[in-house]
């Protein structure tokens, strides 16, 4: 199981993803560009102690990142899903992909990805916060595959 976030906008969701994915043992893929410019420091500062212990890989681009996992499925984690989390069987070789926080992921991407994922939310809502929304599904996926980290 891995975590993936496509061009995050906003440095404190980045480092909180970091800290999920470290407390969790789960990898995390970050697709540039990003949003901010990356200043490791602050990453750091945001991510507190646990940026050390995470395993980030960065990728330079949507097509570097899809050349360095070819045989994984992608999950993506959008409000336009049809599919609630609940109801999806996930595989413990998921990677559960997020979309920008301020536009998703573009639609050419979002097409060509069968396997799509919502939060059932009230109407009245728009969206989560990115990083709070990988954590609710992340926590489900790992849930089903049992592949959460020994104590």
């Amino acid at each position: 199981m891995r975590l993936a976030a496509y061009q995050p906008d906003i440095p404190q969701n980045t480092g909180a993803l970091i800290r999920l994915c470290a407390g969790l043992s789960v990898p995390l893929d970050l697709i540039e560009p990003f949003g901010y410019i990356w200043d490791e420091r602050k990453i750091r500062s945001s991510a507190m102690d646990y940026f050390d212990l995470a395993q980030i890989t960065r990728h330079t681009s949507w097509q570097k990142f899809q050349q360095s996992l070819p045989d994984q499925r992608i999950v993506l984690l959008s409000t336009k899903a049809s599919i609630s989390y609940t109801e999806f069987e996930f595989s413990d070789h998921d990677i559960l992909l997020l979309g920008r926080e301020s536009a998703g992921v573009p639609q050419e991407i979002h097409d060509a990805i069968p396997h799509r994922v919502k939060i059932p939310m009230s109407p009245q809502a728009r969206s989560l916060n990115m990083a709070m929304a990988g954590a609710i599904i992340l926590g489900e996926a790992l849930r089903q595959t049992k592949t959460f980290p020994s104590p």
